[in-house]
């Protein structure tokens, strides 16, 4: 028999739907994507750590669960919500369906709500916290939600490194919440990668002697990781190459005086374009952030590099005095789009300069 469940809104709104996945209450933040593939990507996308996540695409789980695709060691999100999830997947690389997969990971799921009206007062109303339960609602429901260290989550537990044969370069990647295709850019072009945990110092970094550091992607609020953002304003003063990606290009922003702020809803799916200001080409990118670098406080050695087509913020920043450029969309999104790719070769054109500026 299926189960109904109540999904109650900040603001009062309630939607009913029914239960999929573990069963159990929950709150947390609610967002929406728009990606139009990729379900389980995005399920594993460190990212989404400690959010509820919305599908706007009618339809998920048609081809299962296939664990080769998966961007991190687990799901960190806090519940699953879709239009409709597919019971019987067809695919040659299925290893299982979306119900069987919420079950082991411990996530709740809920199917049959309106998944349009929600992303529509998402948008008009913002991000907001939300309930999950089986329970009557009650009048004047309070939502609280636990806050925690979402980096220290997601993060790897201890170093590790993965070599290529005739490795180029040796580079290190600061492991925020990175999705697993950032080291898989950087290996398939010829790069060793050592990862570490976000915990690690600037001191133990430079101790690894890398050739370009990588800051990867991650959850939360920037302004949440003084202490890494300490670490990296004394990482930056090496003049090592580096590369950030979301949370690692918000974070450099940070180290080097400019401010972040918080978006309405924020940018979430596949479906983003942003604004290449050298040259005025347009990218269609991959993205999952709920803050942005606030392009009227950027530092002053800060040049502005992309911008988002639809509401011009900040998409991309380059530094005029270090060998240090950053992104805020997804250059290694997998499984798309691939516009963007072309920074990776970007960071290593940087490396291969011997550090000149980016």
């Amino acid at each position: 028999m299926e189960k109904k469940i109540n999904l109650i809104l900040e603001n009062g709104k309630i939607f009913e739907g029914k239960s999929f996945g573990r069963e159990k209450e929950i709150t947390g933040e609610i967002v929406f994507t728009t990606g139009m593939t990729g379900y389980f990507e995005t399920l594993t996308d460190p990212s989404y750590c400690g959010q509820i996540v919305v599908q706007t695409f009618p339809l998920i789980g048609n081809y299962g669960i296939i664990e080769e695709d998966a961007e991190s060691r687990g799901s960190f999100v806090k519940a699953y919500i879709v239009r409709e999830y597919c019971e019987h997947p067809s695919n040659y690389r299925c290893e299982g369906t979306l119900d069987e997969y919420l079950k082991k990971n411990d996530i709740p799921g809920v199917y049959g709500i309106d998944t349009r009206e929600l992303t529509r007062v998402l948008r008009e109303h913002g991000t907001m916290k939300a309930k999950i339960t089986s329970e009557p609602v009650k009048e004047n429901e309070k939502i609280d939600v636990e806050y925690f260290d979402m980096v220290e989550a997601v993060t790897c537990e201890e170093s590790f490194t993965d070599k290529v044969k005739d490795a180029k370069y040796n580079v290190v990647l600061w492991d925020f919440g990175a999705k697993r295709n950032i080291r898989r850019e950087l290996l398939k072009r010829g790069c060793n990668v050592t990862t570490v945990p976000a915990s690690t110092t600037a001191e133990e970094i430079k101790a690894l002697n890398p050739d370009g550091i990588m800051l990867s992607n991650g959850p939360g609020d920037p302004k949440d990781n003084v202490k890494i953002i300490e670490e990296l304003k004394e990482l930056c003063k090496a003049n090592i190459p580096t590369f950030g990606i979301c949370l690692g290009h918000q974070l450099l922003a940070l180290s080097q005086g400019g401010t972040t702020i918080k978006l309405k809803y924020g940018h979430r799916g596949g479906n983003q374009p942003v604004k290449d200001l050298s040259t005025g080409r347009i990218y269609v990118s991959s993205q999952n952030h709920g803050y942005a670098v606030d392009n009227d406080e950027l530092p002053k050695n800060a040049e502005l590099l992309f911008t988002n087509v639809n509401d011009g913020t900040c998409e991309g920043i380059k530094y005029t005095d270090m060998p240090v450029f950053s992104v805020q969309f997804h250059p290694e999104a997998c499984p798309g789009p691939l516009d963007s790719g072309f920074l990776f070769d970007r960071f290593l054109e940087v490396i291969e300069r011997g550090g000149d500026n980016a």
